[in-house]
């Protein structure tokens, strides 16, 4: 409820805060390429120890020869309880509960509710987040203000506040017995930090817009890890749709104005960091995917990739003495503080009303409401931040989200046939 009023008040701040050309930055520190290795670094310290304490416990047949008070912790966080469940439909969360005697006017205030809960998390999220990493604070007409750089910062901010919900959530209601080692979270983890990452450094270099359309086309790696990853089979034509949203988005980058960024080093930057994102992030959903065999909950699963998120990027900020730097910039920017208080809200938020959607109406509906949100999107990122879209790179757009919604149609289409097959028959072939 007041997510929006703020951000609207929020809006004509955001609009007139000054942005800074990439290429002007401070130092060769503050070069993406450079602190990304000095993340991963940061992520290593804490990584390499980990993997050859869980070799040691292993090798030493803890799970038969421990004893003492760290016996429960080391065995919930290295051999947890091994006890798998039946693959779920779409992978990664339970099948929605049918309504019961409901009457439709309630089932239409709860679909209007989900989708109004979607929509106010992600367009505010997605507004703050261009607002953030690309404008400056403190602008004055005799100072040209600073920028906040580090969005490693931003994704400890977003993920402990994910922690805390999820780990309430779970205090105050009924979940299933946890069965999964705690230490299986830390790879979908370290993929949704460094995708989360990308995400907001790739902002220094591309428009929102861009962005939103590359995040769309995930489709197609997201596809190959889940070859490689979970050896799934893919119909004709789910291979048809990212055919057409690749084609969407090469019309749509292909159009752009030749003054739209500094140089082409910027440009070549931003795709780099695309790229990153849209790996790291096929990654993570293909990994938790295979992680739903433990018989767990979303929030469970939320709770848990968020506990080493908090741990990964608290200890990599620490050893930087970045904390320290970021927590000094929002003492001196109060109005960066609510941006940043207000973004991790809504990515809490929008996660558990994506859970509840999905259990209400099932995955198609939420399909249909996030690229709707995706579509709108760049349309406010368009009219507060002055983006341009030509003629073709519209054209562009239509092609993705025609084969986005081509695709929902698709998928609901062959599930209601297989449910009419009998047991062992595939409607179409699969590759």
């Amino acid at each position: 409820r007041f997510c929006l009023p703020l951000v609207l008040a929020s809006l004509p701040t955001m609009a007139t805060g000054e942005e800074i050309p990439p290429a002007l930055q401070d130092s060769w520190g503050d070069f993406w390429l450079f602190r990304f290795f000095v993340n991963a670094a940061g992520y290593a310290s804490i990584v390499v120890p980990g993997f050859l304490l869980i070799q040691y416990f292993k090798r030493r047949n803890y799970l038969e020869t421990g004893r003492g008070i760290c016996f429960p912790v080391i065995k919930s966080c290295v051999f947890g309880s091994e006890v798998k469940s039946g693959h779920q439909e779409d992978g990664s969360l339970p099948p929605r509960a049918e309504p019961t005697e409901s009457s439709t006017a309630r089932q239409v205030f709860k679909l209007l509710f989900c989708a109004a809960g979607l929509q106010v998390s992600y367009l505010t999220w997605g507004v703050l987040q261009e607002r953030v990493m690309t404008r400056t604070y403190g602008a004055t007409e005799t100072n040209p203000g600073e920028k906040f750089k580090d969005s490693q910062f931003l994704v400890f901010m977003n993920r402990i506040l994910a922690f805390t919900v999820a780990g309430l959530y779970c205090a105050l209601t009924k979940q299933p017995r946890h069965g999964a080692p705690m230490y299986k979270y830390s790879f979908a983890s370290l993929s949704n930090i460094l995708s989360s990452w990308c995400q907001y450094e790739a902002l220094k270099y591309i428009s929102f817009p861009t962005q939103v359309l590359a995040k769309a086309s995930k489709v197609i790696p997201v596809m190959m890890m889940g070859k490689l990853v979970s050896r799934k089979s893919y119909e004709y034509w789910e291979y048809l749709t990212a055919a057409l949203i690749s084609v969407g988005v090469s019309m749509f980058l292909l159009s752009s104005a030749p003054n739209r960024h500094v140089s082409t080093v910027t440009t070549f930057s931003g795709i780099v960091l695309l790229a990153g994102y849209i790996i790291f992030d096929s990654f993570t959903s293909n990994w938790q995917d295979a992680l739903f065999t433990y018989k767990m909950s979303p929030v469970q699963m939320m709770f848990g990739v968020n506990v080493f998120s908090c741990l990964f990027t608290v200890g990599s900020l620490l050893e930087q003495g970045a904390l320290l730097e970021s927590v000094r910039f929002m003492a001196r920017h109060s109005e960066f503080t609510a941006h940043a208080v207000l973004l991790s809200v809504c990515s809490a938020c929008g996660q558990l009303f994506i859970f509840y959607t999905i259990n209400q109406f099932g995955a198609a509906v939420f399909t249909i409401i996030m690229t709707l949100r995706q579509a709108f999107a760049i349309l406010l990122s368009c009219l507060i931040y002055g983006h341009t879209v030509t003629v073709v790179g519209g054209l562009g757009i239509a092609v993705v989200f025609m084969a986005l919604f081509l695709r929902v149609y698709a998928r609901s289409r062959m599930k209601k046939r297989s449910k009419k097959l009998p047991p062992g028959e595939t409607p179409v072939q699969k590759v």
